[in-house]
């Protein structure tokens, strides 16, 4: 009866570990993170610098077009924008947020014309 119980009980871990597995592998976009701190508040003063203002909704590390961080902004306006920056704080570009759906995503470049 015992070792019955631990099969089961056996068979019950390798599905949970197994379900957290697959959640982590396919929840997660890449390997930005939220991050907070001294970093992260330069790099929100910077994109709200470009943006003119607004409210910063997270800011991630990311690795998109040569872009170190990205910082969700949504800006006086109500428009939400991902705002990318490089390692130095300076623009890369600004991007529509893709996950709304009132008009075409617009892009601006940084002053390198990247």
């Amino acid at each position: 009866m015992k070792r019955k119980y631990a099969i089961v009980a056996g068979a019950v871990l390798v599905l949970v570990a197994g379900g957290a597995g697959i959640a982590q592998a396919v929840g997660g976009d890449g390997p930005e993170k939220s991050v907070t701190g001294p970093q992260a508040e330069r790099a929100i003063a910077a994109a709200l610098a470009v943006t003119g203002g607004g409210k910063a909704n997270s800011v991630e590390r990311d690795s998109e077009d040569g872009a170190t961080w990205e910082v969700e902004v949504t800006k006086p306006d109500g428009l939400t924008v991902d705002v990318r920056l490089d390692a130095s704080y300076e623009l890369v570009t600004v991007e529509s947020d893709s996950e709304q759906e009132d008009g075409p995503e617009s892009e601006q470049e940084g002053p390198d014309g990247e």
